[in-house]
């Protein structure tokens, strides 16, 4: 299998794509002002116990409080807590990490107000986004996080991924991180240590211990609380930590910088890879270049197509997701209605589990299959379901189907769900209801690119438009393009764009940034 992973870095947004053999199972975007909260860690202070819920609310510095439940304290809460007050009382120097006493374990049925108090700081992390209404999730249990390694400070033991079956490499890989194990720190073993050699391991150890140190020196250098003390890396990266594996072939990133950030990571983990990092340079959009808008445009609509006539009905509510299978205008099967509804429901199972992988769902699912009266036939779908999820790397729970024909699934959730608009607004009227001449629409263009040319002074740009327009704007010996570029000069660049409506447009700068071509309106409104 062939995977690929496709980053788009605009100025608004940045975007990251995995694609398998070709097809998109991943994708990914965030805003670029907005940082990556998920696994940041802050001293905050408790703003709010609530003893009924057992919880508390934290200001981490957020618009919203952070919530803390009880049992999301963690076993070493309290020599956390401990050891933080030695840090913050301590201005002259930091009391060293290693010869930091362990307190006991935090009750596992206790009561918040036992532990915490107004305005006390406390050292937390992030492990639920903002979802809605909701402010973000956070956990007094830290841990630092690696490709093979999980480190835990305070920690008191050694765990090894369930998914790794092999006793005998267990064995092998308990033994060998016991051997090279600091003080007061407890890891777990991902799944990707699985045949790794010992001095990977301790690479990767003292690199996260070296993190940990920073976190405490940030600490200590802190003179107000709440504060952030360990920011997670850029979401490029931190995407790359969980997913990259020996059998990624390319990575294409369409910025310098993050390429740059990507190689140096890659070449980390696994340096006999960090050629497979590519910048990518043309002028053609990164997604459309690699097929990736055509697929996002097809898959996240709210009607998706299955195979032969059968579709899905994709709704999103803040409590579930509502999943519908309908055969469409599939024809029934010679063997009739039972083997149909097999049949579709089979096919309907493995675009589900492609679904809830591509954007992310979490929280409910609920599927309303196709009924069918076969217990045997309900159980092969339950089977195929199962299957499909496996290398799902969310944790997740299926049932079987319950008498009405409907499946529950749950699926971590600690981001809020991946929602591409694959609709387009009208190309007529934009969405305004009202329309100018169509025949105008490229005598309006010229007057953009004289303005960008002759007012904001931009002599070298890219224009892009939708497909259709790109073909009638390049037609003929003596196209449109060339006429302009005859006009205002050889620097102007028209390239085609699918995300792009049908009369939509931009323009960006060398640098890819966006040329606001909307200042000449507002001068017009304020001479009036």
């Amino acid at each position: 299998m062939k995977n690929e992973v496709v980053i788009d870095v605009q100025q608004e947004e940045i975007s990251i794509a995995l694609l398998e053999d070709g097809k998109l199972v991943e994708v990914q975007k965030e805003k670029a002002a907005e940082s990556f909260s998920v696994g940041n860690i802050y001293v905050a202070k408790v703003k709010k116990l609530m003893p009924g819920l057992n919880a508390s609310f934290i200001n981490i510095g957020s618009e919203k409080d952070a919530f803390l439940h009880y049992p999301d304290l963690g076993s070493q809460f309290i020599s956390h807590t401990k050891y933080l007050k030695q840090v913050i009382s301590d201005r002259k120097r930091i009391p060293p990490f290693a010869k930091a006493k362990r307190e006991m374990d935090t009750p596992k049925d206790g009561l918040i107000q036992n532990f915490l108090e107004k305005d006390q700081e406390v050292l937390v992390q992030i492990t639920k986004e903002s979802i809605s209404t909701k402010g973000p999730r956070v956990s007094g249990e830290i841990s630092l996080t690696g490709r093979y390694l999980i480190l835990l400070p305070f920690g008191n033991r050694i765990t090894v991924s369930s998914k790794i079956a092999d006793k005998q490499e267990k064995t092998r890989l308990r033994h060998l991180v016991s051997s090279i194990l600091p003080q007061n720190v407890g890891i777990i073993i991902r799944t990707a240590a699985e045949g790794k050699k010992v001095a990977d391991l301790d690479a990767e150890l003292k690199r996260l211990m070296a993190r940990w140190k920073t976190i405490i020196e940030n600490v200590h250098k802190s003179d107000s609380f709440p504060t952030l003390v360990y920011e997670e890396r850029h979401r490029v990266v931190s995407m790359l930590r969980d997913i990259f594996n020996s059998s990624f072939e390319s990575i294409y990133v369409n910025d310098k910088n993050v390429a740059e950030e990507v190689r140096e990571y890659v070449s980390l983990i696994e340096p006999k890879k960090k050629g497979i990092v590519s910048y990518y340079s043309e002028l053609e959009p990164i997604f459309d270049k690699f097929d990736v808008t055509r697929q996002i445009k097809s898959s996240f609509s709210r009607i998706v197509s299955v195979k032969k006539g059968a579709y899905l009905v994709v709704e999103h509510t803040e409590a579930l997701h509502v999943v519908d299978v309908n055969s469409g205008i599939r024809t029934q099967s010679k063997d009739g209605h039972e083997a149909n509804a097999l049949e579709v429901n089979l096919m309907a199972a493995d675009e589900l589990a492609h679904q809830l992988r591509l954007r992310d769902m979490g929280g409910i699912i609920v599927v309303d299959f196709i009924d069918m009266d076969l217990a045997e036939d309900r159980q092969t779908l339950y089977e195929r379901m199962c299957e499909n999820m496996e290398a799902d790397r969310a944790k997740h729970n299926i049932l079987p189907l319950t008498k009405f024909g409907l499946m529950q699934i749950t699926r971590q959730r600690v981001r809020p769900v991946i929602d591409f608009n694959a609709d387009e607004k009208c190309p007529v009227c934009m969405g305004t209801g009202k329309i100018g001449g169509s025949i105008f629409f490229v005598d309006k263009l010229e007057e953009k690119i004289d303005y960008v040319v002759n007012v904001l002074k931009q002599r070298k740009f890219v224009l892009y438009v939708h497909p259709y327009i790109y073909a009638y704007i390049n037609k003929g010996l003596v196209s449109i393009k060339r006429k302009w570029q005859f006009k205002y000069g050889l620097g102007i660049r028209v390239v085609q764009s699918q995300k792009l409506t049908f009369l939509q447009f931009e323009f960006r700068d060398v640098n890819k940034k966006l040329i606001n071509t909307e200042i000449e309106k507002t001068e017009e409104v304020e001479e009036a």
